[in-house]
């Protein structure tokens, strides 16, 4: 993985691009602080199914448990003096 800065990236784009589609991961600076990152088309498909999968909640999570329904407990809740 190689780091270069924003002007050098404006300078050297095209072998930059080479990098990428080589596989090598490309940082893109900015007065020293990471901003872009430059990968080939098949790293960002990855990235992007990857972030696209939709996870399910926890009420989700806890019903796939045996005996998945839970009892609420039907006591008031307790007064707090503030």
């Amino acid at each position: 993985m190689s780091t270069v800065s924003l002007k050098d990236a404006k300078a050297g784009f095209s072998s930059l691009v080479d990098d990428a589609i080589r596989g090598e991961f490309v940082t893109i600076t900015r007065h020293g602080k990471p901003v872009a990152a430059l990968v080939s088309v098949a790293a960002a498909d990855i990235a992007r199914k990857a972030l696209g999968k939709k996870r399910s909640g926890l009420v989700s999570y806890l019903r796939t448990f045996p005996d998945g329904e839970f009892e609420r407990n039907p006591a008031p809740s307790r007064d707090v003096d503030l």
